[in-house]
């Protein structure tokens, strides 16, 4: 399963694990019953060091690489798919384009109680009619008496009303192809004229927040703008290439609780005088399981890998986070039928494993989106 890591990277797995079997699983059923977000749990991972991990110590992180942090996202998914969600989101969405465009002082500001678990991030890209397209953002950013004032609005943004520094994308022009021109920017959960609306019903993921955020002449510094002018929309793409190795670790957890469901559960479960597992359309089942999963395994890590020595990474992401996102949502869908009636009552997790993974084949940019980089790449092709 550890693919020869390094001593620091399985003793930070054995960590994680043993913090979220032990302290944390207890805690899920609730929390996901009453859509209740974990905000003690988080509270302690910030504590420990794991809502930064790989942040530069500098800047108020763990100062690990990303194969260590898709470790713990794959680590904290498998108990609890909610708390992985806020952990991926609030790292690499929010954390990660202060890290990569901010200045110092934005990092001291911003970043620094982020990395250290003081205050989480969310990022504001999505709109009612910008989803794939990100392109189409309509929020705007216009400058006046030397503050940017933002209108506008988001939509399914992870964390909303529980983040505290929300990193968001607005037009501030077009540009001389009549495309829009996006702009980052760095709000603070107390700005005036900001505020969260509705916060979604979801399919899975109960426990993590996700709504609208709403912007009506929000207010804020001229220094909060991320990055040069205009340039926001290639720090938006390449902060979504290292966020689809977090979904593609997330999602890789998912897959592994649901083969760590089923295996025990076809050892056990008896069926004309015999455990089911001794039948081959069962044990046929668990083989295709766990041989996805190690190799949508070795994909997601290859993808961090590749980031951690500074080497494109873009293609390898794409490809992990397609790859593990559909592994999840077979090896959950195989676990539910494995466990028949059991599989679709709430006396067992699987029901809920395959409600969660759904997710990793939407966020971070759909299936379909990530066959289209991944062809565009190989092809080098580019849409005029």
């Amino acid at each position: 399963m550890d693919l020869d890591l390094p001593a620091e990277h399985q003793l930070l797995r054995r960590t994680v694990r043993d913090y979220m079997e032990g302290e944390v699983a207890p805690l899920v059923d609730e929390h996901e019953r009453e859509r209740r977000f974990p905000r003690q749990v988080v509270d302690k991972l910030g504590e420990m060091g794991w809502l930064g991990i790989p942040i530069p110590e500098a800047w108020g992180g763990a100062g690990m690489d990303i194969l260590a942090y898709a470790i713990a996202v794959e680590e904290i998914g498998r108990v609890w798919g909610s708390l992985g969600l806020i952990v991926a989101a609030h790292t690499s969405l929010g954390c990660g384009p202060i890290l990569l465009a901010g200045t110092d002082d934005q990092k001291r500001q911003f970043l620094v109680p982020m990395a250290s678990g003081k205050v989480i991030g969310g990022y504001g890209l999505t709109e009612p009619n910008a989803g794939s397209d990100a392109g189409g953002t309509r929020t705007t950013a216009t400058r006046e008496d030397g503050e940017w004032v933002i209108n506008g609005g988001k939509r399914f943004i992870t964390n909303a009303g529980q983040a505290g520094t929300y990193v968001v994308a607005a037009r501030t022009g077009t540009t001389d192809k009549g495309a829009a021109e996006i702009s980052a920017f760095i709000v603070p959960a107390d700005t005036a004229g900001f505020s969260v609306g509705r916060l979604e019903e979801k399919l899975g993921l109960h426990a993590s927040a996700t709504g609208e955020l709403r912007f009506d002449g929000a207010r804020i510094p001229a220094d909060n703008l991320l990055g040069e002018e205009g340039k926001g929309f290639r720090t938006f793409l390449t902060i979504l290439d290292g966020g689809r190795i977090s979904i593609g670790a997330l999602a890789l957890g998912f897959a592994q609780a649901a083969l760590d469901a089923a295996v025990p559960y076809a050892r056990e479960r008896h069926q004309f005088g015999r455990p089911i597992g001794s039948f081959e359309a069962v044990a046929f089942r668990i083989a295709d399981m766990a041989t996805e999963i190690e190799a949508a395994r070795a994909l997601v890590y290859r993808a961090a890998w590749l980031r951690d020595q500074g080497r494109d990474y873009g293609l390898a992401a794409a490809q992990a986070k397609l790859y593990a996102s559909e592994v999840a949502g077979r090896a959950t869908n195989a676990a539910l039928l494995l466990h028949g009636g059991y599989g679709y009552v709430e006396d067992y997790p699987v029901g809920r494993f395959l409600r969660d993974a759904k997710l990793t084949e939407i966020g971070e940019g759909t299936s379909d989106i990530q066959r289209l980089v991944i062809a565009r790449r190989i092809l080098d092709l580019r849409v005029q």
